[in-house]
C-alpha cells in the first residue's frame, strides 16, 4: 500500500500538518535527513549508569560524556523530544528523518543486558515512526557484543516485526574490528535480507590522547570510520556481501580523498589484494552522507562516488551537527537537478519511500506491504 502526501497550493499536507517553511517558499524537492539521531530517555540512564563514562553538564543544556577523559558525546534534549524534532524538522524544511541511535549505540553492554537495550531502543524508534509514518523511518541497533545469533535475531525482528529500514552499525563495535569474522553470520543474513546498513562512527582507537579540543568527535570518529571502511574493502566484504547496501557517515571521512591511496596499496602489497577488485571500484558503491559543511570536501566525494550515491544528512540534533549549513552549501553548490537527487531521490529507494515529481511538486508517499 503507498500512503500519498501530495504537497499542492495549500499550506497543509493531507495529514493536516502546516507544511514547513521551506515548501511554502517556493521548495519544490523533498528533503530526507538520512543521518539523525533519537533514542529513549531511558538510554541516557543505562549509559551513565554504567559506570564506564565521565559525565560532565546538565541535562537542561547537554551532558557530555567523555571517555578516558576525552569528550566524544553530548546528549542534546531533542534526543528525547519528539514534538521538538517536529517542530524543528518543519522549520528547517526537513520532510522525512531516518532515525537511529547515536555513538556508543548498546556496545557499552555486552551479554543480556546488549540485548535487552537494542530491544527497548528499537521498540522506541519503531513507536515513533508508527506514531508519525509520514515523517519518520528507523534504522535497528544490533547488539552485536551479545551472542552472535542473538544479533542475527534482532535484525530479522526488527526488519520484519518493526518494520525497519536497515540498520546502523558502529565502525568499531567496542574495540572489535568491523570486519571480525565472528560479525559473518550476521552479516550473512543482512545479505540475504538485501537490507540497508548505516557506518557511523564510535569512539576511537587512542581515544585517551584526544582529550583536548574535542578531538575526538572532530578528529578520531573520522579515524574510525575510514579504518573501518579500509578493512571492509581489504577483507572483501563488498566482494562477499552483493546485496547489503551500505552507506558511509560523514561524507565517508577520508575515504574519497584517499581512493587512490588504497588503489596503490592494492597493487603493492600482497595482503590487499585478497579481493575481487580494486578499492576504488568498491568505494564507487558506497552512499555517503552530506555531514561535511565543506564544499570542497563535498565535491571530492561526487567525484569519486557519483552524485547519484550522495544522500543528505544533518547530524541532527548533535552540537555540531547543522542543517542549515548543510543545504545552504548544497544550495550554493548543485542545480536543481542534482539537488533533487541528493535532497531525496537517492534515498528514497534504500528506506522504502517514494518520491514522484510527475507533476512538479513533490509527492512523497510510504511503501508499505
Amino acid at each position: 500500500m503507498t500512503i500519498a502526501l501530495s504537497m499542492g497550493n495549500s499550506i497543509y499536507d493531507v495529514t493536516g500538518r502546516q507544511k514547513n517553511d521551506a515548501i511554502q517558499k517556493g521548495n519544490t524537492h523533498v528533503r530526507i535527513d538520512v543521518h539523525t539521531h533519537a533514542q529513549p530517555p531511558e538510554y541516557l540512564d543505562i549509559l551513565v549508569n554504567s559506570g564506564r563514562y565521565e559525565v560532565s553538564g546538565d541535562e537542561e543544556t547537554g551532558l557530555i560524556i567523555m571517555e578516558k577523559g576525552s569528550r566524544f558525546l553530548t546528549i542534546t534534549p531533542q534526543m528525547h523530544d519528539v514534538e521538538q524534532r517536529i517542530a524543528d524538522m518543519d522549520r528547517d524544511g526537513i520532510d522525512v528523518q531516518i532515525l537511529s541511535v547515536t555513538t556508543p549505540q548498546v556496545y557499552f553492554l555486552s551479554g543480556q543486558p546488549a540485548i535487552d537495550l537494542a530491544r527497548r531502543c528499537n521498540d522506541y524508534l519503531a513507536s515513533i515512526v508508527q506514531a508519525h509514518p509520514d515523517r519518520f523511518r528507523a534504522l535497528a541497533s544490533i547488539p552485536l557484543t551479545a551472542n552472535i545469533d542473538e544479533a542475527v535475531r534482532e535484525l530479522v525482528r526488527c526488519i520484519d516485526e518493526l518494520g525497519m529500514v536497515g540498520f546502523i552499525i558502529g565502525a568499531n563495535i567496542d574495540g572489535t574490528p568491523i570486519d571480525d569474522p565472528r560479525f559473518d553470520p550476521f552479516y550473512e543474513e543482512a545479505n540475504r535480507l538485501g537490507t540497508t546498513m548505516f557506518i557511523h562512527p564510535m569512539a576511537p582507537a587512542g581515544i585517551e590522547v584526544m582529550n583536548q579540543y574535542a578531538l575526538a568527535p572532530l578528529v578520531g570518529f573520522m579515524f574510525d570510520t575510514t579504518l573501518a571502511v579500509s578493512r571492509l574493502i581489504f577483507s572483501n566484504f563488498f566482494g562477499r556481501f552483493l546485496g547489503i547496501k551500505v552507506i558511509v557517515g560523514h561524507l565517508g571521512a577520508a575515504i574519497p580523498f584517499l581512493a587512490g591511496r588504497l588503489d596503490m596499496g592494492y597493487r603493492a602489497y600482497p595482503d590487499c589484494q585478497g579481493v575481487t577488485r580494486a578499492p576504488s571500484e568498491a568505494i564507487a558503491d558506497l552512499y555517503l552522507d552530506t555531514v561535511s559543511f565543506h564544499e570542497p570536501a563535498l565535491r571530492c566525494a561526487i567525484d569519486t562516488v557519483g552524485v547519484d550515491r550522495i544522500l543528505f544528512g544533518s547530524d541532527y540534533p548533535h552540537v555540531i551537527g547543522d542543517v542549515t549549513k548543510t543545504t545552504d552549501t548544497l544550495d550554493d553548490m548543485l542545480g536543481r537537478r542534482d539537488k533533487r537527487k541528493i535532497f531525496g531521490d537517492n534515498a528514497a529507494p534504500l528506506f522504502g519511500l517514494e518520491v514522484d515529481g510527475g507533476s512538479g511538486l513533490p509527492l512523497i508517499g510510504m511503501l508499505t506491504d
